[in-house]
């Protein structure tokens, strides 16, 4: 079994094999070593190609002049002298002689390829005496004190540095596409007022016009936003006052007779308009990047008993709602206490409306778990399909989308439960508890008191 890399070395890779800096790097330090081994290859064919025709007659006939100053039979002591005296290495191989006068090298130069003897055992140049002696002749190249590794070592090190240096250029050249998510990023979260940095302004690329492009997209998306919540908040302020005074007037209804009961419909119905319209304004000032919460010192213990009993007025079955307080929670936390009894209340409210009377009752949790506040709501109801979990928190969504008038509700509930939470500097988790639903809401604790 392979054993289990390291997270950081997980991590690493993936980065490197995702990264468009380490794919250009790699890709010019490809296309560098095969230009240089063509270009070596090229020329070492043409220099080999020119010295065959200028070099050849020279070097044999200066072996010439070699062998006769050996003699036949040949003289190794003048060999010796030779091999001491020109940078060659030589070699007498024959009747009752096999010397050389050092190690024979392994690798001829590329222009003696061609040149007479030089195909054979590698050497410069071959002569064969009378008495069928062989003289070879092979260009020593290596100076004293010189050791060919230390080139391939030198090399290297260049290469490597090479390397390093077309990282940091490339990775200075695509430090514009790192800043340009991140603004991306920034613009998709709603935060708008941190706009891309543009890099060379004053000689403008293909990357800073992205950059000015990507910018001027975030702030038409601003203002379109903006609109729109100016359009929103406008329209909900105004059908305020005719819906108090609709609420108003069916009030002064009788209430005995045919018309009790539209009556009463049209009271719940005005009611629901007022909540819907009063989640509206809610929801749009907590959308708002700074949201101005008034934090208060609020025992929310007794803030979800008051919620409960609130209810109770509306839903019978939110007095069979199991509540489990902390005693360790302190009994007054800063906290924005009405956005919190919103909270608590669309929690209730979804966790009632979708639990079926035969079902356990709900359970409220609110506790102090490793310096957070934790805030969780389990139904006991039917759930929602795994691919539907990360929509529950979106505005105006629901799975039910016959949007039946008996299921109530407008989408609101959980969206409103997540803005209140991130508003607090906090997270918002949905998760199908089988069966049911639990919905989890935590923040750091801004203060608390005896």
């Amino acid at each position: 079994m392979t054993p289990s890399r390291p997270a950081w070395w997980r991590r690493a890779t993936h980065r490197a094999r995702h990264s468009l800096r380490v794919r250009l790097v790699l890709l010019f330090l490809l296309l560098a070593l095969l230009m240089s081994a063509a270009f070596l290859d090229g020329i070492g064919r043409a220099f080999s190609a020119g010295w065959r025709q200028a070099v050849n007659p020279l070097v044999g006939d200066y072996a010439d002049r070699l062998a006769a100053e050996i003699g036949s039979p040949p003289n190794v002591a003048r060999a010796q002298a030779i091999a001491a005296r020109l940078p060659v290495v030589v070699r007498i191989r024959g009747p009752g002689v096999d010397w050389a006068s050092g190690p024979w090298p392994r690798h001829g130069p590329p222009w003696a390829r061609g040149v007479e003897g030089g195909a054979s055992e590698r050497a410069l140049v071959s002569r064969t005496l009378a008495d069928g002696t062989r003289i070879d002749f092979a260009l020593d190249a290596r100076g004293p004190g010189e050791d060919p590794r230390r080139f391939v070592w030198l090399t290297l090190a260049g290469l490597l540095a090479l390397t390093a240096l077309a990282y940091a250029l490339v990775h200075r050249m695509l430090r514009p596409i790192g800043e340009i998510g991140a603004g991306a990023r920034r613009f998709g979260a709603g935060r708008f007022d941190t706009p891309i940095a543009v890099r060379h302004a004053r000689h403008p690329d293909e990357l800073s016009d992205l950059a000015q492009t990507v910018n001027q997209m975030g702030a038409d998306i601003h203002r379109m936003l903006d609109a729109k919540r100016a359009l929103l908040l406008a329209v909900s302020h105004e059908l305020r006052s005719p819906l108090t005074r609709a609420r108003l007037n069916a009030e002064l209804l009788p209430e005995d007779g045919a018309a009790q009961a539209p009556r009463v419909a049209l009271l719940r119905d005005l009611g629901q308009m007022r909540d819907l319209i009063t989640d509206l304004l809610e929801s749009e000032r907590l959308a708002q990047p700074h949201a101005a919460l008034q934090r208060e010192p609020a025992d929310l213990a007794a803030l979800a008993r008051a919620v409960l009993e609130q209810l109770a007025g509306t839903q019978p079955g939110a007095r069979r709602v199991v509540l489990h307080i902390d005693a360790a929670l302190p009994k007054a936390l800063s906290v924005d206490a009405s956005r919190v009894r919103l909270l608590l209340r669309n929690l209730l409210d979804n966790a009632l409306r979708h639990s079926p009377p035969s079902a356990p009752p709900p359970e409220l949790w609110v506790r102090l778990e490793q310096g957070d506040l934790v805030i969780e709501l389990r139904d006991h109801g039917p759930g929602v399909q795994p691919d539907q979990i990360g929509q529950l928190s979106e505005a105006f969504y629901r799975p039910d989308t016959a949007r039946q008038r008996h299921t109530g509700g407008v989408g609101l509930g959980l969206y409103l439960v997540r803005l209140v939470a991130e508003a607090h500097g906090g997270r918002f988790a949905v998760r199908n508890a089988d069966p049911g639903l639990a919905v989890t809401v935590r923040w750091p604790v801004a203060g608390a008191g005896a």
